[in-house]
């Protein structure tokens, strides 16, 4: 695994979460009155959707990071 992470995983997982606890709110009622779209039924499940696809999202660049590095290090 390389030493220092890439910053575009970072960025997805933190949006991801960000989403998912959005999305978490909005199922519980929170932001009803702030616009009619946020108000629907559906409003809060697709955002934790989404989280949920930005945090998988991330897992592409993190798996070529650590292939990457396997084949500087020589094997033994």
């Amino acid at each position: 695994m390389p030493r220092t992470l890439p910053r575009l995983p970072v960025w997805l997982i933190g949006l991801g979460a960000l989403c998912v606890l959005f999305g978490l709110a909005l199922t519980a009622g929170i932001g009803t009155g702030w616009h009619p779209l946020l108000a629907s039924d559906g409003a809060g499940i697709v955002f934790i959707v989404s989280g949920i696809a930005l945090a998988g999202s991330a897992a592409f660049p993190l798996v070529f990071a650590r292939l990457s590095a396997d084949d500087r290090e020589p094997r033994q």
